[in-house]
């Protein structure tokens, strides 16, 4: 009897050992969602933004307004999820939050590049951009990016804007890295850069912030295509397939165009004929 109880108390404890691991398994593949964001079906998931964008990602107190938020909720709404969880995502730490599980997907104006897909994968784009410049409105020496030899451009860490135009452009310019493009954009309207590079959708955003207005402008045309695309955990196939189903249905039905106007409104003009682009196939 003794031997019979203790067989039954060892079997017992496997079992709850076995489901103890499973749970860990389950919240270690995932910890941004829980579960596999391709799953869908309710629930929760974690999805990266900026925080500092205006028109494009902003958090003011406990809100969160922008393209990129609305194109993310309609997306996490058509994969099933009733509860959203936005975190901020620095442009120098998205790859390192989808490769570590702490975003399940990246809505933050994040250009799809050949590098970044040796990281992480992209659904998308669901909104073409194009590379521009932000200076002082009373700036008449800066009319493109050949003319920025000698003068001081900021761009942010883990952006590729800046190396572009001393690559290109202007090799003598001055290049200054900040961590956000709010900062970049403070330091501008103080003097303390000539100018801010970056996609000229983000720029017309903070040159129509309510601080700026008057006191910088956008010059020159764009010079790049910026395709933005959802970052994903490298090889979700299933993910990206479901997110590009997603992104065509918002702008079939007109959700698309309208959140659009509702959140650049007249600060920028998008090129019509790029916008609104067609996913990508996933691979």
């Amino acid at each position: 009897m003794k031997i019979k109880k203790a067989i039954v108390a060892i079997v017992a404890s496997l079992g709850m050992a076995a489901a103890f691991a499973g749970c860990v398994n389950d919240t270690t593949a995932n910890p941004g969602g829980g579960t596999d964001p391709s799953a869908g079906g309710g629930g929760k998931v974690t999805i990266g933004i900026k925080f500092d964008q205006p028109g494009l990602g902003l958090k003011v107190g406990e809100d969160y307004t922008g393209f990129d938020v609305e194109v993310a909720r309609y997306v996490a709404k058509e994969l099933g999820y009733t509860d959203i969880e936005f975190k901020q995502s620095p442009s120098a730490q998205r790859e390192t939050l989808l490769q570590s599980g702490q975003v399940d997907m990246i809505f933050a104006t994040y250009s799809i590049t050949d590098d970044r897909k040796q990281k992480i994968s992209f659904a998308g784009p669901y909104f073409i951009a194009g590379q521009g410049l932000l200076v002082r409105a009373d700036n008449t020496d800066i009319t493109g990016p050949e003319t920025l030899n000698g003068k001081k451009l900021c761009s942010v860490t883990g952006s590729t804007p800046a190396e572009k135009i001393k690559k290109d452009y202007a090799q003598q310019v001055q290049l200054q890295e900040l961590d956000t493009y709010s900062k970049c954009v403070e330091a501008l309207n103080a003097g303390q850069v000539d100018a801010v590079t970056t996609d000229d959708v983000i720029l017309a955003g903070f040159a129509a912030q309510e601080q700026y207005k008057g006191k910088l402008k956008t010059v020159g045309k764009p010079f790049t295509e910026e395709r933005y695309g959802v970052g994903i955990k490298k090889g979700n196939v299933e993910l990206c397939t479901k997110i590009n189903t997603a992104v065509e249905k918002m702008i079939s039905d007109g959700a698309w165009k309208k959140a659009l106007a509702d959140t650049v409104g007249d600060a920028f003009t998008p090129d019509e004929t790029k916008n609104p682009p067609k996913p990508d196939a996933c691979s």
